[in-house]
C-alpha cells in the first residue's frame, strides 16, 4: 500500500476547470493578436503601394488623375489620407460593397461635369465616353435654346384628359347629360341664358319705372285702407 500510494501521489493531478478556461482564453487572445498583426502588415504594404502610385502621379505632368481598383472602405480611407497629405483630391464612385472605387485628381485638373455624370452613372471614363457625353450636352443645349425662342402663343396648352360631362353620366344618364350641356352653351349676347328663353323683354328703364309705379299704388291702397268710414255729410263718426 505504501508503494502504490507513493506512485499515485507522484502523478500529476488532472487540470481544474478554471485552468482549462484560462488556457482557452489565452489561446483566443493570441490568435486575435496574430490576425490584427497580419491586417496591420497588409495595410502598411497597401499604404506603401498607394504612396508610390500617387507619387508617380504628382511627378507626371501629363497625367491629370489616377484610378484605383475597387476597394473596401478601410483601404479607400488610406488612399484619401495619402491624397490629402499630397495636396490631391480623391473622389469615390460606384456601389458600396460591389464596385466602389476611388479616383485621385490633381487639383488643377478636377473632373468635368461630363466625367462626374458618367462615373456616377457607372460608365467608364475614356475618350469615347467623353465624346458621347459632350454630344448629349450639346444636343440638350440646342433643345433648351429652341424652347426659349418659341413664342408664348405657340406653346402647347395642355387639354383636359376627360370631358367634365362624362363625370355625371353614371348618375343622370347619357341623354340627360347631353341635354344639360346643350342648355348651358354660351350665348354671346346674354351669357349662359339663350335670348329666346328670356320672358321679360322690357328695358331696364321701363322695368324700374314699373316697379316704382307698383310701389306708389301699393302705398295709396294702404293709406286708403287706414282712413275711418264717413257718413253722407262727409263728417267722420266714431264707432262704439
Amino acid at each position: 500500500m505504501d508503494l502504490l500510494g507513493s506512485i499515485l501521489g507522484s502523478m500529476d493531478k488532472p487540470p481544474s476547470r478554471d485552468k482549462k478556461e484560462k488556457e482557452l482564453i489565452e489561446k483566443q487572445k493570441k490568435e486575435l493578436e496574430q490576425l490584427r498583426s497580419k491586417e496591420r502588415d497588409e495595410l502598411n504594404r497597401f499604404r506603401k503601394y498607394a504612396e508610390e502610385r500617387l507619387g508617380r502621379l504628382i511627378k507626371d505632368g501629363n497625367r491629370p488623375y489616377m484610378e484605383f481598383q475597387p476597394l473596401d472602405k478601410v483601404h479607400r480611407s488610406v488612399v484619401h489620407d495619402i491624397a490629402e497629405i499630397g495636396g490631391l483630391a480623391a473622389m469615390s464612385f460606384g456601389v458600396e460593397g460591389v464596385d466602389r472605387y476611388i479616383v485621385v485628381y490633381k487639383k488643377e485638373h478636377l473632373p468635368s461635369e461630363d466625367e462626374l455624370a458618367a462615373r456616377k452613372n457607372g460608365d467608364p471614363w475614356n475618350k469615347q465616353t467623353a465624346e458621347e457625353y459632350a454630344e448629349k450636352r450639346k444636343q440638350q443645349k440646342l433643345l433648351d435654346q429652341e424652347r426659349q425662342k418659341q413664342p408664348l402663343d405657340e406653346k402647347k396648352v395642355s387639354a383636359p384628359v376627360t370631358n367634365y360631362k362624362d363625370k355625371y353620366v353614371h348618375l343622370i344618364g347619357q341623354d340627360a347629360a347631353l341635354e344639360a350641356a346643350k342648355k348651358t352653351e354660351t350665348n354671346k349676347s346674354y351669357g349662359y341664358v339663350p335670348s329666346e328663353n328670356k320672358r321679360d323683354l322690357r328695358s331696364i328703364e321701363q322695368t324700374m319705372a314699373d316697379i316704382q309705379a307698383k310701389k306708389k299704388l301699393k302705398i295709396q291702397h294702404q293709406v286708403a285702407s287706414d282712413e275711418p268710414p264717413t257718413d253722407e255729410g262727409g263728417s267722420s263718426e266714431q264707432l262704439t
